[in-house]
């Protein structure tokens, strides 16, 4: 009779073992077969952990947080111009990344994308294709064409029209760039803005057609750094969240 239940007992035992192997197993596969979806905080108002001024190891004052958002400041009358882009410490290459900004009265700013800190580079615009920030109505470059107003993918394509809220209210921008479809898309607002090539010839024709042509490695890297623009105006970003495709 002992040797019947020692029997049973390990005929269960063998098979409790089988099950959480099992179990194991399925978590493990879930686990790999999770899709990367997840929204990955850049700032939520309390820390620039993830941030660092290009080419450098740290933030300035120039960058504060002031409530819940991050404000840009330049420098005072007669101080020392210095450029004091904001890039993030980790490189992207397939994203959507959604933040609200806010512009000063005539001020002008932007969002990169692609950006790479080869010494050689003074600014993350001269390798990061930007999405224009800008107070349309007062701020001269507006006058340069649409394809210099908020929300166009800067000196290429035009946004759809003007859907910015007034000096001092927060605008809600969403850009997505997919490699694996070669496309970028900008959404401000709600409303979609500008939808473009990323690669390609196609890519190539828009640089060759802009400001930007010939210029040593603009929009040529496919994994880089977001970038926030000093462009010597206030500005002001809060809610910046990224999600990788």
């Amino acid at each position: 009779m002992k040797k019947v239940v020692l029997g049973v007992a390990v005929l269960l035992l063998i098979a409790s073992c089988k099950q959480e192997k099992k179990e194991t197993t399925e978590a493990n596969v879930a686990e790999v077969e999770m899709p990367k979806n997840d929204w990955e905080i850049l700032f939520d108002g309390s820390s620039l952990d993830k941030w660092k001024e290009f080419q450098s190891d740290s933030v300035s004052g120039a960058w504060t947080i002031q409530g819940d958002a991050l404000v840009y400041t330049p420098p005072s009358e007669g101080e020392k111009r210095v450029n004091h882009d904001l890039v993030t410490k980790e490189e992207f290459t397939d994203f959507v990344l959604s933040l609200e900004w806010k512009i000063s009265e005539g001020g002008n700013s932007g969002v990169f994308w692609g950006v790479n800190e080869d010494e050689k580079f003074k600014t993350g615009y001269q390798t990061g294709p930007e999405i224009q920030i800008l107070d349309n109505d007062k701020h001269p470059d507006a006058k340069a064409g649409t394809t210099h107003q908020a929300g166009a993918l800067y000196d290429m394509v035009p946004p759809a029209k003007d859907v910015t809220k007034p000096v001092g209210e927060w605008n809600t921008m969403e850009l997505t760039v997919d490699h694996k479809n070669n496309r970028g898309k900008v959404m401000l607002n709600g409303t979609e803005m500008v939808t473009f090539p990323i690669a390609n010839e196609e890519w190539n024709t828009m640089v060759a057609n802009s400001k930007f042509a010939g210029w040593d490695g603009f929009g040529t890297f496919k994994t880089g750094k977001i970038g926030l623009q000093d462009h010597g105006n206030i500005v002001s970003f809060r809610n910046i969240k990224i999600k990788q495709l």
